[in-house]
């Protein structure tokens, strides 16, 4: 039987991709490296798929590591990638750059229209300290924050889920089925949402459903099924 969005308590989001535009940061971040070495060769769109890479090498090899280390390492990695010169100064300037990527415009009012009639949860890949200081920007108090830090794990990891779905029953008696994740990437969220069982709405950003570029996010060969689309945060919460 198909669901509608009234259905559910909760819903879960990956922040970055979804609520805070990553790309634009990736980007921006990236931008005293490219200076530095004059790559005026390099574009947006090589430099994502490359950080796309090699981000998900190392959040599945070092699952442990604090999400900024994890960035630092990533940009020393998209210097070598493309042949150019970095310094342990444009890495550890690249690692601190998540506090200042923006939200996407429509992020702000639309949590807080969300925010009316349903409890919202962040599972997120990244450190406390980090999503601390996007949080400013996305104008609502979460009821719940599960991040890669407090997990020990990167999605897609199914410990993150997994984690999420006991402290969601432990702590607010929800049930799965009363769980609705909201995400962009394909790739960090909803091939494992699926695999546990949730109930799960396509924020398609990237326009990928048309055609569009897979951007900071790893590919997926086989797309997972999923129960709603829409491509902007405002248009599923107009669905409601």
């Amino acid at each position: 039987m198909a669901r509608k969005l009234t259905d559910f308590d909760v819903l879960t989001f990956d922040c970055y991709g979804t609520l805070i535009d990553w790309e634009t940061g990736f980007w921006d971040a990236l931008q005293p490296l490219l200076m530095a070495n004059r790559a005026d060769t390099i574009t947006r769109e090589t430099a994502l798929t490359a950080i796309a890479k090699i981000e998900s090498k190392h959040q599945a090899n070092t699952p442990g590591m604090r999400y900024d280390h994890i960035l630092e390492r990533v940009h020393r990695d998209v210097a070598e990638h493309f042949g150019l010169s970095s310094t342990a100064e444009l890495d550890a300037e690249f690692g601190a750059s998540l506090p200042h990527w923006p939200a996407f415009p429509d992020t702000a009012d639309t949590l807080r229209r969300l925010k009316q009639r349903f409890k919202l949860v962040i599972l997120s890949n990244v450190h406390r300290d980090g999503f601390a200081a996007s949080n400013r920007k996305l104008g609502v108090e979460f009821d719940a924050i599960y991040t890669a830090e407090s997990i020990g794990s990167y999605k897609p990891d199914p410990r993150n889920f997994e984690y999420m779905l006991k402290h969601l029953k432990q702590d607010f008696g929800t049930a799965p089925e009363r769980i609705l994740h909201v995400a962009q990437s394909l790739f960090h969220d909803h091939v494992q949402a699926r695999k546990s069982g949730l109930a799960n709405a396509w924020i398609d950003r990237q326009n990928l459903r048309d055609g569009g570029s897979w951007g900071a996010t790893a590919i997926v060969e086989e797309r997972p099924e999923f129960d709603f689309h829409f491509p902007t945060l405002a248009a599923f919460a107009d669905s409601i």
